[in-house]
């Protein structure tokens, strides 16, 4: 994996062929062929053939990842296998309770990005996010919000203690985090406001379902031109140590953060 963490992760299923084929053409910085959610039980070979034909042939410029399906699943072993020959920078393991739960996928030697998806993941997040395969923490948030037994259309407010609870395993960790999808395509505001809530939060990227969210997600988590012009200042303000800065005090922390945050900028 590279050193900077992919703001815009987007779920590509590995059963459709018109969608494996636009992917190549679209600005997520990080590629997931789903094999598990997004492809019936019915099609879980062919999804798993046209998977590894998309990434022989290759998607130039992009991190290419795979989800494959969960522990327990018939189909694991045969996913595990087919990934064992392939360029790929992570694989994606869902529905992670415990580190033992990684073991299957630990011979492949990809970073794992590990799914938190249940209550018992949630209190088990720091020690999965502290194993040295795993490169981040994916918060999913559909999969927990069923097994909280929230109501249908409850506000994400309701699962707080656990996203936050996500974000401070994986910083813990020293690990990436990424927040849940957005379910609503078709809602750009609302998507908006979660992907902008997302960094406030902490987290380092967004996990996506449609092309449409793409965009607004890298401009959700790319630094703004106000952001930029205020670190440019800090930094060349700063003397060492701590001292007055526009009305606060500073010191070399904030300066380490103003640096990461241009660096940030420039990759963007």
């Amino acid at each position: 994996m590279t050193d900077f963490a992919p703001r815009s992760l987007l779920y590509v299923p590995g059963s459709n062929a018109r969608a494996l084929e636009k992917a190549a053409g679209l600005a997520a910085d990080m590629l997931i062929i789903d094999l598990e959610d997004a492809v019936p039980a019915d099609r879980k070979d062919a999804a798993r053939d046209a998977m590894c034909a998309a990434v022989i042939a290759g998607y130039p410029g992009k991190r290419i990842a795979v989800r494959i399906n969960g522990a327990g699943s018939a189909h694991q072993a045969a996913d595990i296998n087919a990934l064992a020959a392939l360029p790929l920078d992570a694989v994606v393991l869902p529905k992670v309770d415990a580190a033992a739960d990684l073991a299957p996928a630990r011979g492949l030697g990809l970073p794992m990005l590990a799914m938190i998806e249940t209550p018992t993941a949630i209190y088990a997040a720091r020690e999965i996010a502290a194993d040295s395969a795993v490169a981040g923490l994916i918060a999913g948030l559909n999969d927990l919000a069923h097994e909280l037994k929230l109501p249908d259309g409850t506000d994400r407010g309701a699962m707080s203690h656990a996203i936050q609870a996500i974000v401070l395993a994986a910083r813990a960790g020293g690990v990436w985090c990424f927040d849940g999808v957005y379910n609503a395509i078709d809602d750009a505001a609302g998507f908006a406001a979660e992907a902008a809530e997302a960094r406030r939060l902490g987290f380092d990227g967004k996990t996506l379902i449609h092309p449409s969210q793409v965009d607004p997600c890298n401009a959700a988590f790319a630094p703004t031109a106000r952001e930029i012009a205020a670190a440019e200042a800090l930094i060349a303000a700063a003397t060492g140590g701590a001292q007055r800065h526009e009305g606060r005090m500073i010191e070399d922390m904030h300066v380490a953060a103003a640096r990461a945050l241009l660096a940030r900028a420039g990759r963007a």
